[in-house]
């Protein structure tokens, strides 16, 4: 079984995502990034691929991804470093990345070398649905791949209920239809959308992720889905703090006291 599923059926709440950019702050601290992750309690890792218009992404992750492709970071050299990460890493582990890298790639080989690495899904924002259906949900299948698709306040119901029925793993509630960035709270607009998707009582268990950073946006996260993904926020301490451990421990710090 996918790591995903069973991080799932296990019925764990509050459960704790995390998003950085491979190739930073360092351009080959992205296994000891991961390793202190998993190590410190995080129930999930999104790794992400650098790539230069990452138009989904607020300032912090575009300046993050600039800096990775500066250090040298590539779709290839980050496969080498993950080559041996399942001797050491156990919890779930995603790429998150933009169509154009893994295209260049080719689909096929990318789905291949993901099964070689462990790699359990990938969410790419910019990969409609219609051509998810279409055109590499067979391939991702064949190789055990998760392809996550994202949903925000304006999906509809139908293409809710649609993504439910055609994808496996989870399901990203975005936030808001705007960029990624720290937000300190959820209005009482976007809790009532977490809401009305919880009671749709879906298939799939649902994350949501953009603007998570401190306790009350956390905690209203974790009341309406299985738990949150952290990005931005992670970012950002990771940059100041050089450290992959002392990044982690104020994140948690954050999350639980703030």
């Amino acid at each position: 079984m996918n790591r995903i599923n069973q991080l799932f059926n296990s019925n764990k709440k509050d459960l704790l995502s995390i998003y950085f950019c491979a190739g930073t702050p360092t351009l080959n601290g992205t296994t000891e990034v991961i390793k202190t992750l998993e190590k410190n309690g995080v129930s999930m890792i999104e790794i992400g691929i650098p790539f230069s218009d990452p138009m989904a992404d607020g300032i912090v992750i575009q300046n993050a991804a600039t800096e990775a492709l500066r250090n040298g970071m590539s779709l290839n050299l980050l496969f080498e470093q993950l080559q041996d990460i399942r001797k050491d890493v156990n919890i779930p582990l995603l790429f998150m990345g933009y169509l154009n890298p893994i295209m260049k790639y080719g689909f096929e080989r990318f789905c291949k070398q993901c099964a070689t690495c462990g790699i359990d899904g990938v969410i790419i924002p910019d990969l409609p649905f219609k051509d998810y259906q279409e055109e590499y949900r067979a391939i991702a299948e064949q190789y055990n791949i998760k392809i996550i698709m994202l949903i925000t306040p304006e999906t509809s119901e139908e293409r809710v209920r649609e993504i439910d029925e055609n994808t496996d793993g989870f399901i990203y509630m975005v936030s808001s239809a705007a960029t990624t960035g720290a937000q300190k709270d959820f209005d009482t607009q976007k809790q009532t959308y977490f809401k009305r998707i919880q009671d749709m009582k879906l298939r799939n268990p649902l994350m949501v992720g953009f603007g998570i950073s401190n306790k009350a946006t956390f905690e209203a996260a974790c009341k309406h889905a299985s738990g949150a993904i952290v990005g931005s926020k992670f970012v950002t301490l990771l940059e100041e703090e050089k450290d992959p451990e002392k990044a982690i421990k104020a994140l948690k710090h954050d999350l639980i006291y703030d």
